[in-house]
C-alpha cells in the first residue's frame, strides 16, 4: 500500500517547462482565446509568462505548478499597473487564479 502512494505521489510531481517563447505563448493564447486577434505581445523576463492585448482586452498566460493559467482582463487596468519588486501584479478576481505576477524589470507601457 504504501509503494502505491509513493508511485502516485511521484507520479503528479511538478514537470519543469521551458520557458514561453513567442511561438509557444502564440499558440496556447489561441488555444484558450480562439478567434482573438493579438495586436502586440510582451514575454515575461523570466519566460513563464506573456501579456497580450487584443483590442480592448489583456489576455494574460502565466505558470502555475506545471502548467499555465490564461485569463483575461480589461487592457486599461493591465496598462495601469505598477511593476513593484520586479513583477506585474495583476489582480484576476477570480477565485481559481486570485492574481498573476509576471517577472517584467518595467512593464514597457509604464
Amino acid at each position: 500500500m504504501l509503494l502505491l502512494a509513493a508511485i502516485a505521489a511521484w507520479a503528479h510531481l511538478a514537470k519543469p517547462m521551458p520557458p514561453l517563447d513567442g511561438a509557444e505563448a502564440r499558440r496556447r493564447l489561441a488555444d484558450e482565446f480562439p478567434g482573438k486577434a493579438l495586436d502586440c505581445m510582451w514575454i515575461s523576463d523570466d519566460g513563464r509568462g506573456a501579456v497580450a492585448r487584443s483590442g480592448g482586452l489583456a489576455l494574460i498566460l502565466y505558470a502555475v505548478g506545471d502548467g499555465y493559467v490564461a485569463r483575461d482582463l480589461p487592457w486599461d487596468q493591465v496598462a495601469a499597473s505598477p511593476v513593484q519588486d520586479g513583477c506585474l501584479a495583476l489582480k484576476l478576481h477570480d477565485m481559481a487564479a486570485p492574481r498573476a505576477k509576471l517577472a517584467f524589470a518595467t512593464w514597457p507601457l509604464n
